[in-house]
C-alpha cells in the first residue's frame, strides 16, 4: 500500500512539473520560496516558532509538511500541526491544506540559551492555477534567545532580494 501511495505521489509531482513546464510561459507563478515563505524565531530556550506565509492563490498540503531540529538531540516532542481546510485535490483526492499564515511551535529539549539550532521544513504546495511544486526543503539556522530576553528576531529562509528599482 505504501508503494502505491508513493507511486501516486511521484506521478502527481511529475504531472505538476509537466504542467508547470508546459504552461510556465503562460502563467505568472511565484518561485516556491516566495509562494511558501518560511521563517522561524526562537521564542525561548525550549521553543522555536516556525512560520509559513503562503501567498494568495497558493496552498500547502498538511500531510506533506514536516519539521525537524538540528542537531536532532535538541528536538523535543513532535510538533502539533493545526487542522487544515479540507480540499478535493485533483492530484491527491481529499486532503487538508493551509492558506495564509501558518504558525507551528517546535518544542526543544532544553539547550543552553544562545545555542544555534537548525530548523528544517519539508513541504509541498500548489497554485490555484493547477500547478503543483515539487517537494521543498528549507533550512534556517537561528540562535535561541538569552534567558529573560524575550523572543528572538525572525530569520527568513529566503530573504527578499533588495533592488534599486522596484
Amino acid at each position: 500500500m505504501r508503494d502505491r501511495a508513493r507511486g501516486a505521489h511521484i506521478i502527481a509531482v511529475l504531472a505538476g512539473l509537466l504542467a508547470f513546464t508546459a504552461s510556465a510561459g503562460d502563467l505568472k507563478l511565484l518561485e516556491p520560496e516566495r509562494a511558501f515563505s518560511f521563517s522561524a524565531r526562537g521564542i525561548d530556550s525550549r521553543t522555536v516558532e516556525a512560520r509559513f506565509a503562503v501567498a494568495n492563490g497558493y496552498y500547502l498540503y498538511r500531510d506533506k509538511l514536516k519539521f525537524s531540529i538540528e542537531p536532532a538531540t535538541l528536538a523535543g516532542d513532535p510538533p502539533v500541526l493545526p487542522p487544515g481546510k479540507i480540499k478535493e485535490d485533483e492530484f491527491f483526492g481529499k486532503v487538508e491544506t493551509y492558506r495564509g499564515d501558518l504558525v507551528v511551535r517546535l518544542p526543544l529539549n532544553a539547550p543552553a540559551p544562545g545555542t544555534t539550532v537548525g530548523v528544517v521544513a519539508e513541504s509541498q504546495g500548489c497554485a490555484d492555477q493547477g500547478v503543483c511544486y515539487p517537494p521543498q526543503r528549507q533550512r534556517i539556522a537561528l540562535p535561541l534567545p538569552a534567558l529573560g530576553a524575550g523572543a528572538g528576531a525572525v530569520v527568513e529562509a529566503a530573504p527578499a532580494k533588495r533592488t534599486w528599482f522596484k
